[in-house]
């Protein structure tokens, strides 16, 4: 269930009417040799413990959602009331992407890219899994579409399949098993 709030998390960081907030200091690549020097991270507020951000940083499955939403200065926004669906990809599922990929992204000058990317899991209403069906398609936060597919008992968004869903206070979080990138102009 931590899991799943986690990825609520990057949905409310990708909603329109976020706001900036302020920076804390080097992210969690600081001090690894060869990593590249992340963007300075954002504090996070005291949140109601079954909040999307709450969850996530509780979940050791998704401390890499939680630093790339850090660097991308969204941790504030997370807080709002939704109702929000957010798409959480899991650390295995940033494992997958290619070597470096992900400490490049937190480069602060890579900040636009990550913030688009993390944008791409999250929609606006809450969406359980029984409402999602086969071939229908959901307008993302930056303005892009993912496409379900259902089938074999599984559910799946664009190439990631849903592992886990849970329930928040603002919204739900589906815990997927591979990053969603948003297709190119």
């Amino acid at each position: 269930m931590k899991i799943a709030l986690a990825l609520l998390a990057a949905v409310l960081v990708s909603v329109p009417a976020c706001k900036k907030e302020a920076a804390a200091g080097p992210g969690p690549s600081a001090g690894r040799a060869g990593a590249a020097k992340a963007a300075p991270v954002a504090v996070i507020p005291p949140l109601a413990p079954d909040n999307i951000v709450s969850i996530a940083v509780a979940s050791p499955d998704h401390s890499t959602l939680v630093t790339a939403l850090k660097a991308a200065d969204y941790v504030t926004s997370v807080a709002n009331p939704g109702p929000l669906t957010v798409f959480a990809p899991t650390n295995a599922a940033f494992a997958k992407l290619p070597a470096g990929t992900v400490e490049g992204l937190l480069a602060p000058e890579k900040q636009g890219d990550l913030k688009e990317i993390i944008k791409y899991h999250a929609t606006t209403s809450v969406w359980q899994p029984e409402d999602l069906k086969d071939g229908m398609t959901l307008g993302m936060a930056n303005g892009k579409k993912v496409t379900i597919r259902v089938g074999d008992g599984k559910v799946k968004i664009n190439d990631a399949t849903i592992i886990a869903s849970v329930r928040a206070s603002n919204g739900i979080v589906h815990v997927i098993d591979t990053v969603l990138l948003p297709p190119s102009n």
